[in-house]
């Protein structure tokens, strides 16, 4: 039995399918669902799962240096765009003075949606900011934006309440939400974020070489999960070659 902790969408759908592949190899999958970012390390990290699949490796690197715990990255699998989504305000060029923008509230996450307002000419960044980049970073603001930082988890719901929201894929998924129809603005395939920003597969350290560890990559990397990802996700999520 391999236990993995997984966000509900789109990272337990994805396991649903590779725990077919490994049905094959002998292998049966549990998958736990957590609907935070904090948990699924902490129960990692207390050895209740044998890996985790919910973060990138720059959330994963803070984590580790502010919990004390010592969690590696063995495989990138999927990348999820963030995006930037219509609230009261419809589109970017129309944004009044004064709008009011959400973004998470994490540290890595926040500097990617600082990132991408700048990309999008709504704010600039302090030079060499970069993925470390706050809003106290923030060089110039024209539009005189107020960043409102939320939970990401919540950021979709607060969508009545503010002009433009910045969206994690996974939580613009639960929330019915289309990357590719929905968004004013969104990262790039061939941007610096989306190779940053992968979502990748978790164990702790000195569990890397597991034999069992090991099925599941080759089974979260098959091209029946690949083609799941493509078919169901249509561009909200995309495989990492």
């Amino acid at each position: 039995m391999i236990v993995v902790g997984a966000s509900p969408v789109p990272h337990a759908e994805i396991l649903a399918v590779a725990g077919e592949v490994l049905k094959e190899q002998g292998y049966d999958l549990q998958v736990k669902e957590f609907t935070d970012y904090v948990q699924p390390n902490l129960t990692l990290e207390n050895k209740e799962l044998d890996a985790n699949y919910f973060q990138h490796k720059p959330y994963l690197d803070d984590f580790n240096k502010k919990n004390n715990t010592h969690l590696v990255s063995i495989a990138a699998i999927h990348y999820e765009p963030l995006g930037i989504y219509p609230g009261k305000t419809k589109s970017l060029s129309s944004l009044p003075d004064g709008a009011t923008i959400a973004v998470p509230n994490d540290s890595t996450n926040e500097a990617r949606a600082l990132i991408l307002l700048e990309a999008n000419g709504i704010i600039t960044l302090k030079k060499g900011a970069g993925f470390n980049a706050t809003v106290k970073d923030i060089d110039k603001n024209t539009k005189n934006v107020q960043i409102k930082e939320l939970e990401a988890a919540q950021i979709a719901r607060s969508l009545p309440d503010v002009n433009l929201a910045v969206i994690n894929g996974n939580y613009a998924i639960e929330a019915g939400l289309d990357v590719v129809k929905d968004t004013l603005a969104k990262e790039e395939k061939n941007s610096i974020s989306a190779t940053t920003y992968a979502n990748i597969l978790v164990v702790r350290k000195g569990d890397e070489n597991r034999e069992d560890i090991k099925a599941l990559i080759t089974a979260l990397k098959s091209d029946a999960v690949k083609k799941f990802i493509e078919e169901k996700y249509k561009g909200s999520v995309i495989p990492v070659d």
